[in-house]
């Protein structure tokens, strides 16, 4: 199942979710309240959002709930058995009409790792330092702004951050379950889906801040991006191995910019897989539903290591670039670059 976040043309309309389901959007809210109707119970609005959860956040939340509706109705829309309409409301949106947002536009927490170790030891390498020996040792992550999520189209950046910017090529978990001490054993059950991230990272105010050695800050919390969709494991089973160090996803990973490749990768080579950084994470700590945890940027995946290695020649992102990242079973996360002016904004 690939989850949607989304806005219609309408100016009035509010935030929709719902499931991806080729060129349409099957629109989960009216979706529910259509499913309660058709079993002789409460259609009400209310009753629905209380039953089944407000967007997708609400909808992981309740998934025990909300899921098994959401496959029934899918089923009934593949068979012809679902109305096109419900008190008004569309049931169903062409995809080509709406503009996908992030599928969490304001994750509960967000947290990015550090898992790929070609990219840590190239990084290091091109900056004249060995390999730090503790990476293989435990895996490390830091905690972003969940508040600067974004998700595909046009991203405003301010002139400092414009000061080699870069991008991040990286998959992401979304955690379904609440879990607190989570041995790597048990950690795969926590995730409900996975997405695209793109780290986006303003480099000169990146290096300046790290030399104090609290980890990035303003050189990361402006912009994450996350998306097209958001899509269940169940769908990425095929392409889903069960290890002893939990499960292993084999998805080739690319990123373009302006149409061009620059970068190649495998989820399947990271290093620490996502459930040994669910058990780091869940140590002594409760993760939530909605959660989302970055993988880290795969081998390159970014311009400051293939600036460094020489692949690319000095190159940064620019007003006008096109940011393309595509990881199979996640779709493509696409954003353009634009300036944007330092305006004060109070409340």
């Amino acid at each position: 199942m690939k989850l949607v976040t989304f806005q219609t043309p309408n100016p009035s309309s509010s935030t929709r979710y719902g499931i991806l389901d080729g060129q349409r959007i099957l629109d989960l809210e009216t979706g529910f309240r259509w499913f309660e109707r058709d079993r002789g119970r409460n259609a009400d609005r209310a009753f629905v959002t209380e039953r089944y959860g407000a967007g997708l956040l609400g909808f992981i939340e309740r998934a025990a709930e909300a899921r098994p509706a959401a496959d029934e109705l899918l089923r009934r829309a593949h068979e012809g058995k679902l109305d096109e309409s419900f008190d008004g409301a569309s049931l169903f949106v062409p995809a080509a009409e709406v503009t996908l947002l992030a599928p969490l536009p304001r994750p509960p927490s967000m947290r990015d790792g550090y898992a790929f170790r070609q990219h840590v030891e190239t990084a290091r390498r091109n900056r004249g330092v060995e390999m730090i020996p503790e990476f293989d040792q435990f895996p490390v992550f830091y905690f972003t702004n969940h508040q600067a999520v974004v998700g595909p189209g046009e991203l405003r950046v301010l002139p400092r951050q414009l000061d080699r910017l870069d991008f991040e090529l990286e998959a992401a978990i979304v955690v379904g379950k609440r879990g607190r001490n989570v041995p790597a054993s048990r950690a795969d059950e926590l995730i409900f889906g996975l997405t695209i991230m793109n780290d986006f990272s303003a480099r000169v105010l990146q290096m300046e801040e790290m030399k104090l050695s609290l980890g990035p800050a303003k050189g990361k919390d402006f912009a994450t991006a996350l998306g097209p969709y958001l899509c269940t494991l169940d769908e990425l089973a095929p392409h889903t191995t069960r290890t002893d160090r939990g499960n292993v996803f084999d998805l080739e990973m690319r990123a373009f910019v302006n149409d061009v490749q620059v970068s190649r990768g495998n989820v399947k080579d990271m290093n620490w897989t996502f459930a040994q950084i669910l058990e780091r994470a869940s140590y002594g700590a409760t993760l939530y539903p909605g959660d989302v945890i970055g993988s880290g940027t795969c081998g390159t995946g970014c311009f400051l290591e293939l600036n460094g290695s020489k692949i690319t020649n000095n190159q940064w992102l620019q007003p006008g670039d096109r940011v393309a990242l595509e990881i199979d079973g996640l779709g493509q996360l696409l954003n353009t670059i634009a300036a944007d002016e330092e305006t004060c904004q109070v409340g």
